[in-house]
């Protein structure tokens, strides 16, 4: 079906015809009758859960973030298969983000170029939207993570409040944070990853972790998402950085500034490339890791999966869990299928 309606989106302006999608799912979550039809076809029979840095993953298949940015469709959206759900990126205020459009699709490539800057309703917002603690039978069986970041009239050196202010909102909602320092679409958050101030960053951010974990306990796993656009020498000192402050795990990667890997087209957009063409840059980032840290530190893998042997690739390269984004877009939610039964 996703194949007959395809072309119809694709008539349509990218972020108008994504808003849709997440309006549909979202209400989708909510029919009992399309909940238990989508159950029945998406739904793998048997799947071993995955033992991921201290959590059960009900399988090794996510959604990045980027995809429900305010936390509305994540209900309908598990009913794919998903094993868990990366909700954001969330700012602690709404902001608008970049001026559109800020969307680009280049079919031949499967291929996004995105300049978002963080678009969303705030975490106030996003909070509401999420499972009250201790509500199960809520959640579907699923992971919910939320990636955080800051807003774009926050200065670089107050930074860490922002995380720290949507650390203690989300604390008892969700099953882990992404700390995303790597998105090419504000400016100067990349500088983020950087030794200094993403030791800094991360110091005060797992500080306040530990506080929570005593005051509710309740441990929860930090993952910190890096640029696949690090040097090896910038790669070395975010990892040092990393390591040393005792996170949990990386997300490996998010989207690309680079246009190299582009076969056919290149639209000319600035903003981050993802789908793919970043398919190999994101493997041989998620490789280095694994062999820098000695396998020891816990790599979800994102970028450019469109194939069952896309995700092989990168479980072998060293992920313990696959994330997709712009290959659901091009293929639909079989590719979830495709994956589960599969990998």
């Amino acid at each position: 079906m996703y194949r007959q309606i395809r072309p119809l989106l694709f008539c349509i302006n990218p972020e108008r015809a994504h808003n849709l999608i997440l309006r549909v799912m979202g209400a989708a979550g909510f029919v009992f009758p399309i909940v238990n039809i989508l159950r029945k076809i998406y739904f793998p029979k048997i799947y071993s859960p995955v033992d991921f840095a201290g959590l059960s993953f009900p399988n090794p298949v996510g959604l990045a973030a980027g995809y429900d940015k305010n936390g509305i469709s994540w209900r309908g959206l598990s009913l794919l298969g998903f094993g868990h759900i990366e909700i954001g990126t969330v700012t602690p205020r709404p902001q608008e983000g970049n001026p559109k459009p800020r969307i680009f699709r280049i079919p031949q490539e499967e291929a996004l170029i995105n300049r978002m800057g963080f678009p969303g309703k705030g975490a106030e917002f996003v909070v509401k939207m999420l499972p009250i603690p201790g509500c199960s039978l809520a959640r579907n069986n699923i992971i919910l993570g939320i990636n955080i970041g800051k807003n774009k009239d926050t200065l670089i050196q107050d930074a860490a409040q922002d995380y720290i202010d949507c650390l203690r909102l989300f604390y008892d909602r969700v099953d882990y944070f992404a700390v995303n320092v790597s998105s090419p679409n504000t400016m100067g958050l990349r500088k983020l990853q950087g030794r200094d101030l993403l030791e800094g960053l991360l110091q005060e951010l797992m500080s306040e972790r530990d506080r929570l974990q005593l005051e509710l306990d309740k441990p929860l796993p930090v993952f910190v998402k890096l640029s696949p656009d690090l040097s090896d020498h910038e790669l070395d000192d975010a990892l040092e950085a990393i390591t040393g402050t005792s996170i949990d795990g990386v997300i490996a990667a998010n989207t690309t500034i680079q246009r190299e890997n582009l076969l056919d087209l290149d639209p000319g957009e600035e903003g981050g490339l993802s789908g793919k063409p970043i398919k190999e840059l994101s493997t041989s980032m998620i490789r280095k890791i694994h062999h820098r840290t000695a396998g020891t530190l816990p790599i979800i893998g994102v970028g450019g999966i469109s194939s069952p042997d896309d995700a092989l690739e990168k479980m072998e390269a060293g992920a313990g869990l696959v994330q997709i984004y712009s290959g659901l877009i091009f293929q639909g939610p079989r590719l979830v299928r495709d994956l589960l039964r599969n990998l």
